[in-house]
C-alpha cells in the first residue's frame, strides 16, 4: 500500500492537489478520550510504556478526524530513561530527569545498544499499530534530535533558553560532545527498532534548535541530523526522514541538503510564502499552521489554514501545524481546519 498513502507520496516529493494532513500531539489533553484512557493508565509514563492503551490513544485522533497519518504515542525523554537517567513528571510542570552535569554522570549512561528492553513496550506499540491502522494511513515513529534531548538531561528540566546545556557546551566541550555521540547513537537504535516494528516513516524533533547559532548549529542541529539520516537509510533505505529544526530561521533554508532529510517541518514563526520561496525548493515541507487558531478559531482559522495550503500549492506538501496541539484546543476546530484543507 506504500504507493497510495498520500504522506508517504508527498515525502518522495510528488504534488497533489489536496495536501496530506496529521497534527503534532493529535493524541493529547484536548481530546476527552484521550483525557478517560490517561486516567485509566494512571500517570503519563504509564500511558507511554502500556502498549495497549498507547495503541488505544495514538487511534483516537484517526477514529474522530480521519488523518492521513497516525504518530507514535511515546516521549522523547524515554530515550534518556533508556539510557539509564531517571525520569518522572510533576503533574502541571512536566518532566523532571536527574542531571547529567559531570563525567561520573556520563559514564553511568547505558551504551546505545542497552536500550531496547527499556523501550520493548514501544515497539510492541509500533507493532499493534501497523496491524491497526487503516490501509490509507501513513505510522510515524519519532524521537528527539541530539541537542534537544540534551538539553533536558542536562538541565534535568525544561529552560526557558536551555542555558544549562549551553553553558555545559562552553565549560566541558569534551563532556557535552560524548553526550550527543551517545544520544545520536542510541537514536539510530531507537529508530531502527520503531522502523523494523512497522514504522513506515520517522521524523526526529528538533524542539531547541532555534537556541543554537552559528557554528553551533551546524555542529549540533546539522551534523547529528545528518548522522542519523545517514545510517538510517544505510540500515532502511526506503523509510522517509522528517526533520524539525524548530525555529531555526534563516537555517531552514538548505536543511533538506545538509542533513539528507526527505521533509523538513517548519514552524509558525516564518511565513509560508516565505518558506516556499525558501525551503520548498528543495524539497517537501511540513506545515505551518500557528496552533493558536485551533483555539480560537472562527473565519481566521478557516483563512489562515487556505493561505498555507495556496502558498504550498505548488511543491510536495504536508499540512501539520507548526507545533504542537494545545490543550486547550477545541476539537471542533480541529474538524474546522480539515474540512478547510480538504476543500470543505
Amino acid at each position: 500500500m506504500a504507493q497510495t498513502k498520500s504522506i508517504l507520496r508527498a515525502l518522495a516529493g510528488e504534488v497533489q492537489e489536496i495536501p496530506p494532513i496529521w497534527m503534532m500531539r493529535q493524541a493529547g489533553r484536548y481530546l476527552p478520550e484521550y483525557r478517560a484512557t490517561r486516567e485509566k493508565a494512571g500517570d503519563f509514563l504509564s500511558l507511554c510504556y502500556n502498549s495497549d492503551l498507547a495503541t488505544e490513544v495514538t487511534l483516537q485522533p484517526i477514529r474522530r478526524y480521519g488523518f492521513d497519518a497516525a504518530i507514535l504515542f511515546a516521549d522523547i525523554l524515554l530515550l534518556p530513561q533508556a539510557l539509564g537517567a531517571e525520569l518522572w513528571f510533576v503533574t502541571g510542570e512536566g518532566p523532571r530527569l536527574s542531571p547529567l552535569t559531570t563525567q561520573n554522570d556520563f559514564d553511568r549512561l547505558a551504551g546505545p545498544q542497552d536500550i531496547h528492553d527499556t523501550l520493548a513496550p514501544v515497539y510492541g506499540t509500533v507493532r499493534n499499530l501497523a496491524s491497526a491502522l487503516p490501509a490509507q494511513t501513513t505510522l510515524i515513529g519519532f524521537a528527539g534530535a541530539p541537542w534537544t534531548v540534551a538539553t533536558y538531561m542536562i538541565a534535568g528540566r525544561g529552560t526557558p533558553d536551555q542555558g544549562p546545556a549551553h553553558a555545559l557546551k562552553a565549560e566541558n566541550p569534551a563532556l557535552f560532545d560524548a553526550l550527543i555521540e551517545r544520544i545520536s547513537a542510541a537514536t539510530v537504535e531507537y529508530l531502527s527498532a520503531q522502523i523494523e516494528a512497522g514504522a513506515e516513516c520517522v521524523k526526529l524533533f528538533d524542539s531547541w534548535a532555534g537556541s543554537l547559532k552559528g557554528e553551533d548549529f551546524d555542529r549540533y542541529a546539522i551534523a547529528p541530523t545528518r548522522r542519523i539520516v545517514s545510517e538510517l537509510k544505510a540500515r532502511h533505505p526506503d523509510i522517509p526522514v522528517i526533520a524539525f529544526p524548530r525555529e531555526a530561521g534563516d537555517r531552514y533554508i538548505g536543511f533538506h541538503a545538509a542533513t539528507g532529510a526527505d521533509c523538513v517541518a517548519i514552524d509558525n514563526s516564518v511565513t509560508p510564502e516565505w518558506a516556499a520561496e525558501n525551503v520548498q525548493v528543495s524539497g517537501c515541507v511540513q506545515g505551518n499552521l500557528a496552533p493558536g487558531h485551533l483555539v480560537t478559531g472562527g473565519d481566521d482559522l478557516v483563512r489562515e489554514t487556505r493561505r498555507i495550503v495556496a502558498a504550498f500549492r505548488k511543491g510536495a506538501h504536508i499540512f501539520n501545524l507548526g507545533h504542537g496541539i494545545t490543550p486547550d484546543a477545541d476539537p471542533d476546530n480541529v474538524t474546522r481546519m480539515i474540512e478547510a484543507v480538504r476543500g470543505g
